[in-house]
């Protein structure tokens, strides 16, 4: 089962613009990525893919397990999207204990 806090704050990074959603578009961002989160659906290719963008941005990530990504965030096809707000990173953290699995890593 799922908190229901996780898919609030994800639906907060939404509305407020904080969350980037695909491989391709977090790729273009410079700084300023606090959280990582790829779907437990995502290809093994993608998952490399996902450890070297948690590098360069030096941030957590985290495995969505209890529901795909696509459907928390209600986005067909999104297996990996990248929040950008501090606070909302860090109480996604706090929540993350039923239907996610933390990485390694991260310094934010």
């Amino acid at each position: 089962m799922l908190n229901p806090k996780i898919s609030a704050y994800l639906g907060f990074c939404i509305k407020s613009g904080n969350l980037t959603m695909g491989f391709n578009a977090v790729e273009t961002i410079k700084k300023g990525v606090y959280l990582l989160v790829v779907c437990h659906t995502a290809s093994e290719n993608s998952r490399k893919q996902a450890s070297k963008l948690q590098q360069k941005f030096g941030c957590p990530l985290i495995v969505c397990e209890g529901d795909t990504l696509e459907n928390i965030v209600k986005k067909p096809l999104c297996k990996f999207a990248a929040v950008r707000d501090k606070k909302l990173a860090q109480a996604l953290l706090a929540v993350t204990q039923e239907g996610f699995r933390a990485e390694t890593g991260g310094n934010n």
